[in-house]
């Protein structure tokens, strides 16, 4: 009788432990955007398609390397980032879901890759349409970076922004 309840306490564990999390994404939603906190590495590639594909820098002021590469989702073929923190956990951006509010959820565009450092100042160049230049930007509306952030551009032409964490949150600041 012993050997039984051992057999059937095994078989339920077995049974309750063992989940089919191969097309399974876990999501993290908020009003602009949805990050992407866990997908399966077999359907995430680094991308060959840009150079550089990979910074290291530190997003959450941790004082440990994070590390933000530039990846192709296989399913969708369509292009994010992958974080991987230095306490490893990972986010995802992009890969055919909208990043931070901004109406594209591919970055497949992306020419310029680099880390945004420290201490920067940076604002959003862009009001309605417009280009403003730094003198017509009030103090209060520049952000100057208190980690590292991902600077993205298209190459020889307009577009791109900075990404960086607030409070614990992903935003973005329009360049150009």
């Amino acid at each position: 009788m012993k050997q039984l309840i051992i057999n059937f306490c095994l078989t339920i564990l077995t049974l309750t432990s063992c989940s089919n999390t191969q097309n399974e994404i876990k999501k993290t939603e908020t009003s602009d955007e949805v990050i992407i906190s866990q997908v399966i590495d077999d359907t995430i590639t680094d991308s060959k398609k840009h150079n550089p594909n990979f910074i290291l820098c530190d997003l959450d002021g941790d004082n440990l390397s994070d590390s933000v590469k530039i990846v192709l989702n296989k399913k969708n073929e369509k292009y994010g980032l992958k974080i991987i923190f230095g306490n490893k956990k990972v986010e995802y951006l992009g890969l055919g879901k909208q990043v931070l509010g901004q109406d594209f959820d591919n970055l497949d565009w992306v020419g310029i890759f680099e880390k945004a450092p420290k201490g920067e100042v940076y604002f959003n160049n862009v009001i309605g349409g417009e280009i403003i230049t730094e003198e017509d930007v009030k103090e209060s509306d520049k952000i100057k970076l208190s980690n590292d952030g991902i600077f993205i551009h298209q190459y020889e032409s307009c577009g791109g922004g900075v990404i960086y964490l607030k409070n614990g949150k992903f935003e973005w600041i329009q360049q150009e």
